[in-house]
């Protein structure tokens, strides 16, 4: 079993790039794939609580979030610095996440086979 990395780094609504990358993760975690994911930069808001979506006819991205234990992925790591820089504690993301120090996600990203 390969070890999948996806690093989401863009902010929620901007479009289809982050519909196409959770497309990819569901369908990888649907096939028996270690799956893990690292929100860094403006991709933390993509976890922010009570988000709208933008009337952009686009998917609603904290729905697919919600339902990723269900494809066993619950491995989901934040960058503490950029949770720093916008003021969000964890306490402000729908779900669960380990928070690591920005020296730490190299160390992190060696220990997958692949990163998107």
């Amino acid at each position: 079993m390969k070890k999948f990395l996806f690093i989401m780094n863009a902010p929620p609504h901007q479009g289809i790039s982050l519909q196409e990358k959770l497309d990819a993760l569901l369908t990888t975690a649907a096939f028996d794939q270690h799956v893990a994911l690292l929100f860094i930069d403006e991709g933390i808001f993509q976890l922010k609580k009570s988000q709208k979506t933008e009337p952009q006819a686009l998917k609603d991205t904290a729905s697919i979030f919600n339902a990723l234990e269900i494809y066993d992925v619950k491995d989901l790591y934040v960058e503490t610095e950029s949770l720093q820089e916008w003021g969000l504690t964890p306490s402000d993301l729908t779900l669960p996440v380990t928070q690591l120090p920005r020296e730490e996600v190299n160390p992190l990203m060696q220990q997958f086979d692949v990163i998107s």
